[in-house]
C-alpha cells in the first residue's frame, strides 16, 4: 500500500521474479506488468484492481494483493486491508510521507493491520533516509525502527547495510543479473572500520528503542548488563513481537526500479509480519472451536467465462469445490463451483484449501463483498452459542459474522446514457456487474428525467467505469456533465409528533410517534435511531414490540437517504425517539411509513441546509510558481492548510470544495508549465453560506432560485 508512483507494482513484480514465478520482471512504463493486466491499467500506468497472487519464500507461502495508489480507488484498499494479516507500507524516498500514504495508513489503523515501511526510490536525487523517519514518526504517529542504513545515495546507491546482522549487502551494477546477485559480507572492525562504528552506534541505538517497546528485550538487556550482546535472532523475534503489537513499525530501504533491497524485504515479510495463527479474532474463534468454516468474501471479479468469481479470505476450518455453504450475511445458501489460487490474471485450479488461504470461488451468485460464509447453519447457531456464552449475553444479542468492508461515501455523480435504447439493457446489466465488483459506485434511477445516475470516488473513477462498460461489455455509452454529491444538514432542533391514521382493506392502521433532531457535526456515516433518555420514554418504548423498532428504523434510514432540499443524504444530525404507539393490527410497513414521514416532516420544519464534499490537495511546484497557485486557490474558496519545502521545491497543502476542482488538473498545467504534480484525498463534508447554496442549486435544478 502507497501513495501514487511510490513503486507498489514495481516491488511487486520484483517479489515474483525473485521468488521465480515469473521468468523477467515487468515494467509499468512497458505495460507487461503480472499484477497491473487491464487494459486500462497498462494504457495509463496505474493500479485500478488490486490484484492478489500465491508465492513461495523460503519455506512460507505469502498471499499478495498489490494495491492502487490513486485516491478514486481507495476502496481496493480497504477490501485487501479487511481479508490480509499485515501490510507492506511503501514511501518513496525522495517525497517521505504523501497526502495518500497518510490516507492508507489511517485504513490500516482502522483494521488493527501490523506494518513494516519501505523506502523505496533510494536511487533518486533528493531521497533522504533520515528525512524519511522524520516524516514518519511526525505524520504517521509511529515509532520507526531504523532496520537498515542506507550505503551510497542519489545515482550512486547500492545496498544496505543490516543493523540486526552487522552486515553489509551490496548489488552489482551489472544491470544484466536483475538484481539475483549480491554480496553479504559481515562488517569487521578492521577493514570497515567508520562503517562498523557508526553501524554498531546505530545497533545500539535500535535495540535500546526495541527495549522500551518489549519487556522480554529489556530482561535480557538487564540480564547481560549490555546492548551488544543481544544476537541477531533475538533482535529478529522482539521486533516481530513488537511489530505483531503494533508499537513500533520496522523501517527497511532499498530502490526496486534497480533491482537493490528487494531480497532483505521478502525476508522481513516472513520474518515481522504475522503469520494466519498470530492474528487472533475473537469472532473467528466461536467457528474454530468446532473446526468449522468461517471465511469472508472481499472481492467480487466478473470474468466472461466463468462467471463472477469470490475471492474468499478463509479464517478456520477449509473450503473445498462443489461443497455448500452459508452465507450468514444474506441468510442465504449456495453451492461452490470450481476452486482455484489466484495468480494475477491466471488462476491455478485446486480441489481445497485451508486456513490462512485466500481462495476464488466461482458459482456463488448472491455473495457480495463483505459477506461472511460458513459450512451451514449448524455452524452458525454454534457459533452463536459460543460467542453468547463467551460474551455473557443472550444469544439474540449476538450477531456471527465478520465486520465487513467499511465503504466510503461517493463525491462524484453524473448520468450515463446508451447511444440506442437498444443498448439499455445491457447497460443495466453492465452496471450490475460492475457494482458486484465496486461497492463505491452507486447506480440509481431518477424517475423525474428517466435517467441511470452513477457515483463514485472522482471523475477518473467514473471515466474508467465508462471505458469498462465500452471494451468489457460492448455497450456505446456516454457520460454527462460530472455534478459533486452534496449532502444535506438540519439547521434547528425540533421535536415533534407524527400519527398516522387510515384504514386500508377493511383493517384500521394506526402509528403515533414523537421524535426529535437535531444538528451534530460529529454524526458521520450512517445515522442511527438514538432512544430517548427520560424515564417516560424508556418505560413506554420498553413496551414496542421489536419487530415495530425495526420498521421504525428502516422508516428513518429511507427517509435520511434522501433530504427535502434537493433529494440529497441527510448527515451530520442526531435522532431521537421519544413515544411510539402501534395500533392493533397495523402492519410494519405502516410502521415504517409512518416514521419516513415524520422525520421529513421534522427536516422541513426545522428547515434544512447543503453541506460540500472539501478536498485535502497536495501540489508539488517550482518557487517561481508558488505566487501564481496560492491565488488561484484564494479565487476558488481554498484555505492554504501549510506550505513547505522539499528539494528546492515548494509544497502547498490546501483545502478546497470539490466543486472549485472541476479541471484542476487542467488547470495547474496552464499556471505552472506543465512542471507541477498534485494529489488529493476527501477531507470532510461542510456547511455552505447561503450564496454558495444558491449557486449550486441554481446549476443543479437549472433554476434561478
Amino acid at each position: 500500500m502507497a501513495h501514487i508512483d511510490a513503486g507498489k507494482t514495481t516491488t511487486t513484480e520484483r517479489m515474483l521474479f525473485y521468488a521465480g514465478v515469473i521468468r523477467s520482471p515487468g515494467e509499468v512504463h512497458k505495460g507487461d506488468t503480472v499484477m497491473d493486466y487491464m487494459d486500462q491499467e497498462r494504457e495509463r500506468g496505474i493500479t485500478i484492481v488490486s490484484a492478489a497472487i500465491t508465492f513461495p519464500w523460503n519455506g512460507h507461502h505469502i498471499n499478495l494483493i498489490d494495491t492502487p495508489g490513486h485516491v478514486d480507488f481507495t476502496i481496493e484498499v480497504e477490501k485487501a486491508l479487511r481479508a490480509l494479516d499485515g501490510a507492506v507500507a511503501i514511501l518513496d524516498a525522495s517525497a517521505g510521507v504523501e497526502a495518500q500514504t497518510m490516507t492508507v495508513w489511517r485504513q490500516a489503523d482502522r483494521y488493527e493491520v501490523p506494518r513494516i515501511i519501505y523506502l523505496n526510490k533510494m536511487d533518486k536525487v533528493g531521497a533522504c533516509f533520515n528525512t524519511c523517519i522524520k516524516h514518519i514518526e511526525n505524520k504517521l504517529k509511529c515509532k520507526p525502527l531504523q532496520v537498515h542504513i542506507p550505503i551510497g545515495s542519489g545515482k550512486n546507491f547500492r545496498g544496505v547495510i543490516d543493523l540486526v546482522d552487522l552486515s553489509k549487502k551490496e548489488w552489482s551494477s551489472n544491470h544484466n543479473s536483475l538484481g539475483t546477485s549480491y554480496s553479504t559480507k559481515k562488517l569487521d572492525y578492521e577493514s570497515d572500520r567508520d562503517i562498523w562504528v557508526e553501524a554498531s552506534e546505530q545497533r545500539a541505538d535500535l535495540i535500546d528503542k526495541m527495549a522500551d517497546l518489549d519487556d522480554n528485550l529489556a530482561n535480557l538487556i538487564i540480564e547481560r548488563e549490555s546492548l551488544q550482546k543481544i544476537n541477531p535472532v533475538e533482535m529478529n523475534q522482539a521486533l516481530r513481537r513488537i511489530t505483531l503489537a503494533r508499537t513500533g513499525v520496522p523501517v527497511l530501504c532499498g530502490s526496486s526500479y534497480r533491482n537493490i533491497g528487494v531480497q532483505p524485504l521478502l525476508n522481513a515479510v516472513t520474518h515481522y509480519l504475522p503469520s494466519p495463527r498470530d492474528r487472533s479474532y475473537e469472532f473467528v474463534q466461536s467457528y474454530a472451536a468446532n473446526k468449522d468454516l468461517c471465511s469472508l468474501a472481499f472481492k467480487i471479479q466478473n470474468d466472461a467465462q466463468r462467471g463472477p468469481l469470490t475471492f474468499v479470505r478463509i479464517y478456520s476450518g477449509q473450503i473445498e469445490s462443489g461443497q455448500k455453504i452459508y452465507n450468514v450475511s444474506r441468510d442465504t445458501t449456495e453451492k461452490t463451483g470450481r476452486l482455484y489460487v489466484a495468480s494475477a490474471d491466471e488462476l491455478n485450479e485446486v480441489q481445497s484449501l485451508s486456513e490462512g488461504n485466500i481462495a476464488v470461488v466461482t458459482g456463488l451468485k448472491g455473495t457480495v463483498t463483505g459477506d461472511t460464509l460458513t459450512s451451514g447453519v449448524t455452524a452458525m447457531n454454534a457459533a452463536r452459542r459460543w460467542l453468547a456464552k463467551k460474551q455473557g449475553v443472550s444469544e439474540a444479542e449476538v450477531a456471527p459474522i465478520l465486520a465487513g468492508v467499511e465503504i466510503p461515501d461517493p463525491v462524484f455523480f453524473c448520468s450515463i446514457e446508451t447511444a440506442s435504447l437498444v443498448y439499455q439493457k445491457k447497460l443495466e446489466h453492465a452496471l450490475e456487474m460492475l457494482q458486484r465488483e465496486d461497492p463505491s459506485l452507486k447506480v440509481k434511477f431518477n424517475e423525474d428525467t428517466g435517467q441511470t445516475i452513477v457515483s463514485g470516488m472522482g471523475e477518473l473513477h467514473l471515466e474508467i467505469v465508462l471505458e469498462r462498460i465500452r471494451s468489457e461489455y460492448g455497450v456505446e455509452a456516454s457520460l454527462g456533465a460530472f455534478q459533486v454529491a452534496y449532502k444535506e444538514t438540519a439547521l434547528n432542533e425540533i421535536t415533534d409528533v407524527f400519527i398516522l391514521d387510515k384504514t386500508l382493506g377493511g383493517t384500521k392502521q394506526f402509528v403515533k410517534m414523537s421524535m426529535s433532531i437535531k444538528p451534530n457535526p460529529n454524526a458521520q456515516g450512517a445515522i442511527p435511531l438514538e432512544k430517548g433518555t427520560s424515564k417516560e420514554s424508556r418505560d413506554q418504548l420498553s413496551t414496542v414490540w421489536a419487530i415495530h423498532m425495526k420498521a421504525t428504523e428502516r422508516g428513518v434510514a429511507s427517509a435520511l437517504s434522501s433530504g427535502p432540499l434537493l433529494s440529497f443524504p441527510v448527515t451530520c444530525v442526531e435522532l431521537r425517539l421519544h413515544s411510539l404507539e402501534v395500533g392493533h393490527k397495523t402492519s410494519e410497513l405502516m410502521v415504517a411509513a409512518a416514521a419516513s414521514q415524520c422525520v421529513s416532516q421534522l427536516l422541513r420544519k426545522g428547515g434544512t441546509c447543503l453541506m460540500e464534499p472539501f478536498m485535502k490537495l497536495e501540489v508539488i511546484i517550482e518557487e517561481h510558481f508558488l505566487h501564481a497557485v496560492l491565488g488561484d486557490f484564494a479565487q476558488h474558496r481554498s484555505d492554504i492548510l501549510e506550505v513547505t519545502e522539499r528539494h528546492e521545491l515548494k509544497v502547498v497543502i490546501a483545502e478546497s470544495p470539490l466543486s472549485e476542482l472541476r479541471g484542476y488538473s487542467k488547470r495547474i498545467r496552464i499556471l505552472t508549465s506543465g512542471t507541477a504534480t498534485f494529489s488529493m484525498e476527501f477531507s470532510c463534508y461542510k456547511l455552505m453560506s447561503p450564496l454558495d447554496q444558491k449557486k449550486a442549486t441554481t446549476e443543479i435544478t437549472g433554476i434561478d432560485m
